[in-house]
């Protein structure tokens, strides 16, 4: 994005030049002055930096007058950056900065030329063409970076492209008149929110589309597969013209037929659920229907987006009541897209350290969305349509100063129509310990393991459960060895199959008492 802004920030000083035909080495002086403008504006950080290095190579090529000039321009920036910062060899931000320059430079001309030849206007043809190349020659790092294909990727930044410019351009003006016409900057900055407001939802929605990515295998063995064969594709599409028509109807159909038929077929949500551990990467979200359109939410994983398309899928638009176990990160980050456009009630939390700091934030959310908070005792109760639940843990006593969040995660049994579902938050294996000397009743069905599989585990505490499943909340690829292969041995060891979000992707248990089972959606 910031790459966009230094070109939109070029065009726009060079558009009157271009009109009155002014040299192109003068031309190139100006936008190589208004490259360290938005620099000095937008102040040098690491992507800023980028953006300005890899738009330094389009000014040299257009004072050159050779388009050619910016592949060893390219080259050299890049030899330069790393003798000067050799850390970023190791930056993924930085090959995706390079990568996406290269293949603008050296794809989206002919592109371009070759759709406006078919009868597409400049600009649209322009547009797909940067986007188009850009994303080819980006998709293998990032297949590399986090193991996923995006399908959507490029209608998504055609979507988004129009509101760029808008945005760039009012917020550069915002800032440069602020501090002698603070009113005009606050009208600018109003306006350029519109824009801004576009680009979110586009990014909001395209992430929600389903199966609008794809998992990936992810590192270099993910980037090299990717990239044969996107290279295969391409040279049989320039070896054999004819294949070329094919290859779009093919495309069509699976776009028209294949994905519509798909969404039809695939049998989710399933029906009589009783609760569904949603894929929200490294994180927790779950999800207890309990009427049509409503539900309870324990937990709202790391990611507005994703939580957010996980209710969409399950048809929720009423959250009568949400239990937050504790306010890190990965529990709470996505709260906002999960109370956003959604009637909320009761959001319940346990006791929490006097000292943490997110509470507040949270409290605000809660606020903003119409709902109540309060916090949960052991012993407490509540009711939600098919759903009873009771609190189990933390003791209010051992929420002092400084105490640990993970170890003050709110423990709650769920019972759904007779089924019993056990959430236990990110307790750690002393914690774990600690509620079963208290005497607390553990017993359930369903296990929602603690800590996303950490092996810091209690193996008492999870064969108190005397569950038969057991749910996995985890990130695919993450670095914390989630979860662990003693923690897996030990459910295992209990008699529980195990579940994993990673490799089953939305995780469902469906049923009543007597009578359930689990159905996967899949990565």
């Amino acid at each position: 994005m910031t790459g966009a802004n230094v070109a939109i920030v070029v065009a726009l000083v060079l558009w009157p030049l271009r009109a009155r035909g002014t040299d192109r080495r003068v031309q190139a002086a100006v936008a190589a002055a208004a490259i360290v403008g938005f620099v000095v504006l937008a102040r040098p950080g690491a992507s800023v930096l980028r953006a300005a290095a890899m738009g330094a190579v389009g000014v040299l090529a257009l004072g050159s007058g050779r388009s050619r000039a910016a592949v060893p321009a390219l080259a050299a920036t890049v030899s330069v950056l790393l003798l000067v910062q050799p850390a970023l060899a190791g930056d993924g931000g930085f090959a995706l900065s390079v990568a996406a320059t290269a293949g603008i430079v050296l794809l989206a001309p002919g592109w371009s030329r070759s759709l406006r030849r078919r009868g597409a206007p400049r600009p649209v043809a322009d547009a797909v063409a940067v986007s188009g190349a850009a994303g080819v020659v980006t998709a293998p790092l990032v297949a590399a970076l986090s193991g996923v294909v995006s399908l959507v990727s490029l209608p998504a930044n055609l979507l988004a492209a129009p509101a760029v410019a808008p945005a760039t351009v009012l917020g550069l003006l915002a800032a440069v008149v602020s501090p002698v016409l603070p009113g005009a900057a606050d009208a600018l900055t109003w306006l350029a929110g519109w824009a801004v407001r576009w680009l979110v939802l586009v990014a909001e929605r395209a992430a929600a589309v389903p199966d609008g990515a794809t998992g990936w295998p992810a590192g270099a063995r993910g980037a090299l597969l990717l990239a044969v064969l996107l290279g295969a594709v391409a040279w049989a599409l320039v070896r054999w013209p004819r294949l070329r028509p094919l290859t779009l109807a093919a495309l069509l159909g699976l776009l028209l037929v294949g994905w519509p038929l798909r969404q039809v077929t695939r049998g989710w949500p399933p029906p009589d659920l009783a609760v569904v551990a949603c894929d929200v990467g490294q994180g927790d979200a779950l999800v207890l229907p309990t009427a049509p359109g409503e539900a309870v939410l324990v937990d709202a994983g790391p990611d507005v987006a994703l939580v957010d398309g996980c209710l969409d899928r399950l048809g929720v638009h009423r959250l009568p009541l949400v239990v937050l176990s504790h306010p890190d990160a990965d529990h709470v980050g996505g709260l906002a897209g999960a109370l956003s456009g959604r009637a909320v009630g009761e959001v319940v939390t346990g006791t929490l350290a006097p000292t943490d700091e997110r509470a507040p934030v949270v409290a605000e959310l809660i606020a903003a969305a119409g709902g109540r908070q309060a916090v949960l005792v052991p012993g407490d109760r509540r009711t939600v349509g098919s759903a009873e639940l009771e609190a189990l843990a933390p003791d209010p006593a051992r929420a002092v100063p400084g105490g640990d969040a993970n170890d003050l995660s709110l423990v709650v049994r769920i019972t759904q129509r007779g089924l019993r579902v056990l959430f236990t938050g990110d307790l750690s294996a002393e914690a774990q310990a600690r509620v079963l000397a208290g005497g607390a009743d553990l017993s359930a069905d369903v296990l929602k393991v603690p800590h996303h599989g950490s092996a810091d585990a209690d193996p008492a505490f999870l064969a108190a459960s005397g569950a038969a499943v057991a749910l996995v909340s985890v990130g695919a690829d993450n670095t914390y060895g989630h979860p662990a292969d003693r923690l897996l041995d030990w459910l295992a060891e209990a008699g529980m199959r195990t579940y994993r979000t990673d490799r089953d992707g939305d995780v469902a248990v469906v049923g009543r008492a007597g009578s359930w089972g689990v159905a996967v959606r899949g990565p």
